[in-house]
Formats: C-alpha cells, structure tokens, sequence
C-alpha cells in the first residue's frame, strides 16, 4: 500500500493529468480515461466506465481518440497501479464496447505502437512491487493473445474479423464469417482452433499472482474476469478435443501423431487449471458452482495414443 507521501504525489499527478486532460478536444472523454485510471488502489468506479462506453458508442473519432489516449496512458505511466487499471479499461472495451475497438487496437499494435505489449513493464515509482508487475505482465499478455485470436482466428468458432488492407490509406473494414461448427471443420481448420486456445489457456495460467499480488484488491477483481473467460476456453477446448479424438483412429501418421502431442500438452494444461481453480476457490474468487469439473486426461490413455502412432508408424514403413 502506498505511504502518505506516495498518496500526496500520486494526487498531484492525477490532478495534472485531468487539468491537460480539460484543454483537449474530448476533453470529456480525455477526463473519464484519466479518472477511471487514477493512482488510488482501487477499481475504478463504474460511471467512468459507463460514461467512456457511452461517449464511444457510435463514434468511430471517439474510439479512435480512446484508444489513442489509452496508449499515451501505457507509454508514460511506471505506475503498476495506472497500468492495471488501464489495462482494465481496455478489457471492458474489448468486451462491452463499440466493435471498433477491437479493429482500432490490433491495428495500433501492427503499427508498432505499444499498447499490449507491456513485457518491460517495471513499476519504477515504489520498491517492492515485483509481484504486481509481473501480474501486469501477464494480464496484457493474455489480452493481447485474446485480441489475435479474435482478429485472426478464423477457424469458424463465431464471428471474426477479416483484415482487408488499403495500401493506402491502411483501413482495415470488418465483415462477419460464416460459423462453422467444430465437428464441420476440415482437419487443418480444428488444428488452428485448437493451437490458438491452448495458447490462450496458457497465458491464463501465467496470470496466476504470487507474493503479496495474491491479496490486491485490483488484482482479484482483474483476475476475476480472465477466469470466467476461462470456463469458456476449458469447455472450447474440451469440445475440440472431443472432435479429434472422434477423428483420431483413422487420421494418417502425420496428423495422428499431431494430435498426440496436441493431448500431451493439453493434459498437463488441464493438471495445472484445475490447480489454479482450486487456488481461486480457496481465496473465493467466483462461486464454486460456477467453476467446470476439469476432466483431466489420463496417464493410459496417452500410452494408448502412443501406441496407436506407433502401429501407424510400423504400416507406414511396411508400405513405403
């Protein structure tokens, strides 16, 4: 926690802010970013959030000009307070806010302007804040691979964003895809479903807090929102597993032995979820009914698999 004096000069820095944030063209946009991302350790109040989602509702200016003062934000601040209430923000607009969000900050990211690419981050203002800058890390690394799933997994699990570039004037214009259900999918369209939520599975895992970040406020209440977008990603997984191990049997070496491996590391993925949710039950983040029964995989069934590659190895070479 900060000491008085940490208190006084973060108060002066806010105040700051909000005063050059008034001499702005949105300045009333400007203004709820800065307050809704103050100093204090707490989360930041719901009008703010309220009055940003309803400023950029319809606005492709005020989107972009959201986005642009969110980055500004993440560049300057050495805060691992600000940063994570940033970072906040910008999960509420991912999830609540106007589509263009999604489009505006992947795109700033392809352009080279840091917005979820905190893998420096170091809280430069308090010693002792190691855990908390690691929990930062960790949660913009998870929103970033959100974001890429998003924008470039096509692999007909819902509606996703296709990139059509102007050279130009480097637009990019969204369109909604045709779903495709899992168990429609081409072989090579399940392998990219399933490599791109393993991924996001394991940058949740990473979020797991340690040291004195196991006791924030702030961070339980980030926490809180990644692990119920983890009951999601465990039963997409679960079902995409399903469909492969359906196909498995009668898929040539290369594939079969692609899902092999794709089950070695799901296993182990599922040992460390169900860890990871037994810890969140135990500190009471969500109720426990809320969290999914993790069906782990077994040691026999993997040794069965690993027989199956082999056999189809053995005809393999017979036939060659």
């Amino acid at each position: 926690m900060m000491g008085r004096f940490s208190r006084a000069i973060a108060a002066v820095k806010d105040h700051t802010s909000i005063r050059l944030a008034q001499r702005g063209s949105l300045a009333d946009l400007d203004v709820a970013i800065v307050k809704a991302t103050s100093h204090n350790e707490y989360p930041a109040e719901e009008y703010y959030i309220q009055h940003i989602l309803t400023l950029t509702s319809d606005s492709p200016l005020y989107v972009s000009s959201c986005v642009n003062t969110i980055s500004r934000r993440l560049n300057k601040t050495r805060s691992w307070v600000v940063t994570l209430k940033t970072l906040m923000l910008v999960h509420r607009l991912l999830r609540d806010g106007n589509k263009r969000y999604a489009r505006e900050i992947f795109c700033a990211t392809r352009r080279g302007t840091r917005m979820l690419n905190m893998s420096d981050f170091r809280d430069t203002l308090r010693s002792s804040t190691w855990d908390y800058a690691a929990f930062v890390r960790m949660y913009s690394l998870f929103l970033d691979e959100e974001l890429e799933y998003k924008m470039q997994g096509k692999s007909g699990a819902g509606s996703s964003f296709a990139l059509e570039e102007n050279e130009e004037e480097e637009q990019v214009t969204e369109r909604e895809e045709v779903v495709v259900p899992v168990r429609e999918m081409e072989n090579e369209q399940l392998f990219a479903r399933i490599t791109h939520l393993t991924q996001l599975l394991e940058r949740f895992l990473a979020c797991r807090p340690a040291g004195e970040a196991r006791h924030d406020r702030m961070v339980m209440v980030a926490l809180y929102t990644i692990l119920i977008q983890s009951f999601q990603i465990y039963s997409d997984i679960k079902e995409a597993m399903g469909e492969l191990m359906d196909r498995f049997e009668y898929l040539a070496l290369p594939h079969a032995t692609k899902v092999y491996n794709i089950t070695n590391r799901v296993a182990k993925q599922y040992i460390e979820l169900d860890m990871f949710y037994d810890w969140c039950k135990s500190v009471g983040i969500a109720r426990t009914p809320e969290y999914p029964e993790v069906e782990k995989i077994s040691q026999k069934k993997l040794q069965a698999m690993d027989g199956i590659v082999k056999l189809k190895s053995d005809e393999a070479k017979q036939n060659s």
